[in-house]
């Protein structure tokens, strides 16, 4: 109980580390056996013990859980290896979001826009697939994360990781193919869910435009401007009316509360968010517009093609209506698991 923070957060971070956890295992063993709905319902829950495990090594990555960052930092660690996205280090994560809520800013390297114009027909793969649904743009900023000790003269003492990384969870996967091919496929459905999951709680947060500085010496315009961050900050809330469903993304949505108070632990985000907020509408963008948003503009995201939808046409408050609206295309490629 001494590692927790305090008493209330032992309870909850436990619950939702062993939902994790034991979701993760109980969910993978069902993908095994040989039922159809027993298969759809260990689909679900491995999918969704990702997803909650990803946001439990967001809250180590604020220090949210344990009374020590280093104890933060061991069980942000391991959580990887659940979430995939252990390739690099733990802290390379850590950093990058750190930027990412000081910066006010999408602090990145990988400048996905230039490379998708030098590689044309990537790009057309990759909209054939976002229309399909697949999460593909998230999965190549995922790749680069796996290689990154490769392509980022900053991380080449991680090349070894990288490899023995992809070595270990490559051997592992081959075999989970090699014992049920249809386990193997079901688990890179639960994977995909994942990250479908993550990257629709993150499209519409904010309207940041990306910024190649995470390795170099260009200061974000506005870093250290909280009334800044506010404005151009959102809640895509999944309820408003029923709060506990929002746990099941462990209240991701609350995010202008999030980045108020970015030390304030998962569990106490709805009430942070009334006493800053209230319940009016404001700043909230309706689970009904994320959904218009995610379904319409799924492609035009990629690039911003669409003139009419594209995040660069409006900003702040402008930015906010229009998304009440389903009018922006949100972004892609924001998730805080990847670190380039």
């Amino acid at each position: 109980m001494a590692l927790f923070l305090d008493r209330e957060g032992a309870v909850f971070h436990s619950i939702a580390l062993f939902y994790g956890v034991v979701g993760y295992i109980l969910g993978l063993s069902w993908v095994l056996i040989d039922s159809a709905w027993v298969n759809v319902v260990g689909l679900i829950l491995l999918g969704h013990a990702m997803v909650v495990t990803a946001y439990m090594v967001h809250e180590c990555s604020h220090n949210t859980v344990f009374r020590r960052n280093s104890h933060n930092a061991f069980l942000g660690s391991a959580l990887l290896w659940i979430v995939g996205a252990n390739y690099g280090s733990f802290e390379d994560i850590r950093y990058k979001h750190f930027r990412h809520h000081v910066d006010n800013d999408d602090v990145v390297w990988f400048d996905y826009e230039t490379f998708f114009s030098k590689h044309p027909r990537v790009l057309q793969v990759t909209k054939a697939m976002e229309w399909c649904y697949v999460p593909a743009h998230c999965m190549i900023m995922h790749f680069v994360t796996m290689i990154s000790g490769f392509l980022i003269p900053e991380r080449r003492n991680q090349r070894v990781r990288n490899l023995t990384v992809l070595f270990i969870r490559g051997g592992l996967f081959a075999a989970l193919c090699w014992f049920s091919p249809k386990a193997g496929c079901l688990y890179v459905l639960a994977y995909l869910m994942m990250i479908t999951v993550l990257r629709f709680m993150d499209s519409l947060e904010h309207d940041y435009p990306y910024r190649l500085n995470l390795y170099t010496n260009e200061q974000s315009p506005n870093k250290g401007d909280l009334v800044w961050e506010q404005e151009h900050t959102f809640s895509p809330l999944i309820s408003c009316r029923f709060s506990w469903i929002n746990w099941l993304v462990l209240n991701f949505g609350y995010h202008n509360a999030h980045h108020a108070k970015p030390t304030t632990a998962w569990f106490r985000l709805p009430a942070l968010h009334r006493e800053l907020y209230g319940s009016g509408p404001e700043p909230v963008i309706p689970f009904r517009s994320q959904l218009r948003i995610f379904h319409k503009y799924r492609v035009n995201r990629i690039m911003h093609d669409d003139a009419a939808s594209s995040n660069r046409l409006v900003e702040g408050a402008d930015f906010l209506r229009a998304a009440q609206r389903g009018e922006v295309d949100g972004g892609n490629a924001a998730s805080f698991l990847t670190s380039v």
